[in-house]
């Protein structure tokens, strides 16, 4: 039974399949799973976050649990205005989670009203990254198990194909 609300922040850019596999696996958990496209300036970003939130909201349909927004500014006060109290965060391997494990002990610092979820990817997933997905797609290789459809388009339109 779901439950409360979560929110899954990431750049999403552009959103993979392990991305959506932690989403739907967070659904079995919660009620709603807010998907929080960050506004990092210090990112080379190839999809503005306009288009991420239009790419993952199409990739989403109609899933009236799964939320698209997006935040800049400190993730636990977004998390708070968002009524929620869960930040869910997917490891692939060992080397995601020293990174990860700083995160959520700086914003329990911050808050202890916000708890961290870390969920391990699902094995096909475990190496996969947004930026190993522009990568292979701009030497033009195949991504199509990577990203839907939708996305390996979007990926072709960005790099004149």
């Amino acid at each position: 039974m779901p439950l409360k609300n979560a929110v899954y922040p990431g750049s999403f850019d552009p959103i993979t399949y392990g991305h959506l596999d932690i989403i739907e696996r967070g659904l079995r958990i919660f009620d709603t799973v807010i998907v929080a496209v960050a506004r990092n300036s210090e990112k080379n970003a190839l999809f503005n976050v306009e288009e991420r939130i239009a790419l993952i909201r199409e990739v989403l349909g109609n899933n009236g649990r799964a939320k698209v927004d997006t935040f800049d500014g400190l993730l636990v006060d977004y998390v708070r205005r968002q009524g929620a109290t869960v930040i869910i965060r997917g490891l692939r391997a060992v080397s995601d989670f020293e990174y990860e494990f700083q995160l959520a002990q700086m914003n329990r610092s911050i808050t202890q009203e916000v708890e961290t979820l870390f969920m391990m990817t699902s094995v096909p997933y475990s190496y996969l990254s947004s930026s190993i997905v522009k990568e292979v797609s701009s030497l033009n290789g195949p991504v199509d198990g990577l990203v839907p459809p939708l996305v390996k388009r979007a990926l072709d339109a960005k790099f004149n194909r």
